[in-house]
């Protein structure tokens, strides 16, 4: 991808962030769906929650933040969130660098999920192991948090939440930060893959044909009528409806209702739903929520515009007055 794809990219998401199997994978299923009672988690949990159980020795809180910072050459970079991490953090938070072990270095593409059995290396690095619970945060709208989140479900690993409200939620409240580097000891995470959480181009290029999946671009308003382009051609993957991921949190950065957000997300429960952004950062937050509303067949097309803008054999459309 050349340079200037890359910063168009990188503003989406800054745009959308600051506004806004095999045996022993299966038997790693059994032991997760086997475990009950206290270490059970929701797919979100409170300030005050963590606070309460912030020294659980199966707790393992990360911090999974990204910044992206404007070039002198004109558009915007990622730029690691370590230096903020070091700077002041939840206490016991480890870092999960998304710029790092979990992307694949070697995609041209942005954020490009790693093999399943590196991740699970790295999040057992992290301290994350088979029977762990893992509550994740960041200092935006936890839209990279719920990317972290939504990997975890990929590889098959249930026992993830977010904290609600994010970094803000926990600083706005005055609560202690560290910056003392986390000392999880290095724990063994099995691959357990669910390979229909994460949609590749095919699957979109097929899904524009037929009524069985539900395409949904959560870019703003603007750019799925194609008003304003922010990759290398304007508008939406034919027959994708627009639910913009902005409209998911408050002005506080924590989550709607669950009323609310099953207003703005009405349709069928049974439908395959595929949803994409510009680089699978805010489409993986939009598939949190809806499993949260209890949509079981949702996958995130993680590669998203970067990828399919970029190839003119891909089909889009805009939205005429």
């Amino acid at each position: 991808m050349q340079r200037h794809d890359r910063s168009s990219a990188l503003l989406s998401l800054l745009i959308l962030i600051a506004a806004a199997a095999l045996v022993s994978g299966c038997a790693a299923r059994d032991r997760q769906a086997a475990v009950t009672g206290d270490l059970d988690i929701d797919t979100l949990v409170t300030t005050q929650w963590l606070s309460d159980h912030l020294d659980d020795p199966d707790l393992v809180v990360l911090d999974c933040s990204v910044r992206v910072e404007p070039e002198e050459a004109g558009g915007f970079k990622p730029v690691s969130g370590r230096e903020n991490y070091d700077s002041g953090h939840i206490p016991s938070a480890g870092f999960a660098d998304l710029l790092g072990d979990l992307s694949d270095p070697e995609s041209e593409l942005l954020f490009a999920a790693p093999t399943p059995e590196k991740f699970c290396a790295a999040m057992g690095a992290l301290g994350v192991g088979d029977d762990s619970r893992v509550v994740l945060y960041d200092a935006s709208n936890s839209a990279w948090a719920a990317r972290v989140w939504w990997m975890l479900r990929w590889v098959g690993f249930d026992r993830a939440a977010l904290l609600d409200g994010g970094l803000r939620a926990w600083t706005a409240e005055e609560r202690p930060l560290s910056t003392e580097p986390a000392s999880h000891q290095v724990k063994q995470l099995t691959p357990a893959p669910r390979p229909e959480l994460i949609a590749d181009r095919d699957e979109v290029l097929a899904a524009i044909e037929g009524d069985a999946v539900q395409l949904i671009d959560v870019m703003p308003e603007p750019h799925y009528r194609g008003q304003m382009a922010m990759y290398d051609r304007p508008g939406h993957i034919p027959s994708a409806i627009n639910i913009p991921v902005t409209g998911l949190t408050d002005e506080s950065g924590h989550y709607r209702p669950l009323d609310e957000l099953a207003a703005m997300h009405d349709l069928d429960h049974g439908t395959r739903a595929i949803t994409y952004c510009g680089g699978g950062i805010a489409a993986s937050s939009t598939a949190l929520v809806m499993t949260r509303l209890g949509f079981t067949d949702v996958a995130v097309y993680t590669a998203s515009l970067q990828e399919w803008a970029a190839d003119p054999d891909n089909p889009m459309e805009v939205e005429t007055p």
